[in-house]
């Protein structure tokens, strides 16, 4: 997706203009961005404190605000920066976190981002962002950008089956009708999922629904999926994430404010590192139960 959002943002760029800051990442992605941006376009070196504090002091002007940076380093480390410079002030900068989850592999706990959406939503004014496949960039971009105030885009790698037809973007979407309940996932984690379920009969499918944006309202829930709980009353949430600050979290408190009693709720998410091994994303999710083969075993 690292491409994809270079590409939207020089899309972006000719329409609104804005400043773009990175802290010194971005090696063979972000060169075509750099050359259309030209001095809007800010290396602010291994600094990250200081970059989002300028990319405030941007915002204060009336200027959009774009920081990137891997996940950790965005989010993380200057994260008392982006409550007291960014948010407190409801300034608009958009914050780009590339690879979230365990999606930095054997480069270890250093670099993976496991509560980062968690943790972004602790403050106020903050909407964070999730596309779940290569095709929601652009548009999650261009969402971003006409909302006013602080926003986090979470960046991951897009799993799409070759030959899956997506549906037309929106917060919450169908992927795959079902009968037998529902699972819910957070950003592109949902991909791995859609052939295996794809040859179960949609009698002994659960439906397979994923979310892009967040934090969720009570009325922002499609109603075709509360009427899907309300019958079946099962539910299977799976996000890399860890389970404190989580959307399984979130979705459940609104699914006991709506009313919605259920009796199977599993909640597959990350659950750090079980053996103390580092290893790729495939190696890290199969550990918690996170892969395809965990998730449809459990149904």
């Amino acid at each position: 997706m690292r491409n994809e959002t270079s590409r939207s943002l020089i899309e972006l760029y000719r329409d609104s203009p804005y400043v773009f800051l990175t802290g010194d990442l971005g090696f063979m992605a972000l060169e075509p961005l750099q050359a259309a941006l030209g001095d809007r376009f800010v290396n602010a070196g291994v600094a990250e404190q200081n970059m989002v504090t300028v990319a405030a002091g941007i915002a204060s002007t009336g200027l959009q605000a774009w920081v990137y940076s891997i996940a950790p380093f965005v989010y993380a480390r200057p994260f008392e920066q982006i409550r007291n410079d960014v948010c407190l002030h409801n300034f608009d900068v958009k914050l780009i976190g590339n690879g979230g989850g365990y999606a930095y592999g054997s480069m270890g706990s250093t670099h993976h981002a496991l509560e980062d959406y968690g943790v972004m939503l602790t403050l106020q004014n903050m909407r964070v962002y999730i596309p779940v496949f290569s095709e929601d960039v652009e548009i999650v971009i261009r969402r971003m950008a006409l909302r006013q105030g602080p926003a986090y885009l979470r960046l991951g790698r897009s799993e799409k089956p070759a030959d899956f037809k997506l549906p037309a973007y929106s917060t919450w979407r169908n992927l795959l009708p079902g009968e037998a309940g529902a699972i819910v996932a957070v950003g592109p984690i949902a991909g791995g999922f859609i052939s295996g379920l794809s040859a179960i009969d949609s009698v002994r499918r659960p439906s397979l629904w994923v979310v892009s944006e967040l934090p969720i309202l009570p009325d922002s829930i499609p109603e075709q999926l509360i009427l899907e709980l309300r019958r079946s009353r099962k539910l299977i949430v799976v996000e890399e994430h860890v389970s404190h600050g989580s959307f399984g979290h979130m979705f459940a408190a609104t699914l006991l404010e709506l009313g919605v009693i259920l009796q199977d709720f599993k909640h597959h998410c990350a659950h750090g590192y079980p053996s103390g091994l580092y290893g790729s994303q495939t190696f890290h999710r199969k550990e918690c139960g996170l892969d395809a083969e965990s998730i449809l075993g459990s149904l």
